[in-house]
């Protein structure tokens, strides 16, 4: 069977899953007709919005994960005004904890204030574009648990919107909540930057 590979636009309050004991919102929920077999790679949770990868195809999860640290991009929004100081604190490493006695000291590949895009997707809880808030853009290696939450609740702003744009050189690009795009297999791996899936 020729495996088949998806990109999605998870909309917030729906879990990364096709199936649950709880009542949630699941990916079967999606106007598409996914093939038998179908799981998601890497999870968003719950509230958190953006790229999710879908495949058939079994070996990814280990290609993806235990290849090399691959680059996530996620655009944030949080609460308040971030000053320049306070970014320092973010580029430099923030302690965050990731377990009942444990710490992490997360440091992200790349950090930067920018601004709302323009023709972004609203979201249906977010509070009026005049409460003071901030956008970045967070590129991290690590794959902490709510990592990106932490680390912006460690210096005193809490996240509002968290918006996954890319894995590696695959983009989120122009699809909106709830929609599907496949891919050929040759364009997934090349723009996740796995070599020689074939083979291995």
């Amino acid at each position: 069977m020729k495996e088949r590979y998806f990109i999605i636009n998870k909309p917030s309050n729906m879990v990364s899953q096709f199936i649950s004991s709880h009542e949630v919102r699941l990916l079967g929920e999606l106007d598409f007709d996914f093939p038998e077999g179908t799981h998601a790679i890497g999870r968003l949770d719950s509230d958190s919005e953006g790229l999710l990868i879908l495949t058939t195809n079994k070996k990814v999860t280990r290609l993806l994960f235990q290849d090399k640290p691959h680059e996530r991009t996620y655009l944030v929004k949080v609460k308040g005004v971030m000053t320049e100081a306070t970014l320092q604190r973010l580029k430099t490493g923030v302690a965050i904890p990731i377990g009942r006695d444990a710490v992490h000291v997360s440091t992200p590949r790349r950090i930067d204030i920018v601004n709302r895009p323009d023709g972004l997707f609203d979201h249906p809880g977010e509070l009026p574009h005049t409460v003071p808030h901030t956008w970045l853009l967070i590129t991290l290696t690590e794959g902490k648990f709510h990592q990106v939450r932490k680390m912006v609740l460690a210096v005193k702003h809490r996240c509002q919107r968290l918006i996954r744009v890319s894995i590696e050189d695959l983009e989120l690009g122009d699809l909106q909540p709830g929609e599907v795009k496949e891919l050929p297999e040759e364009e997934f791996f090349r723009l996740l930057k796995i070599e020689n899936y074939r083979d291995r």
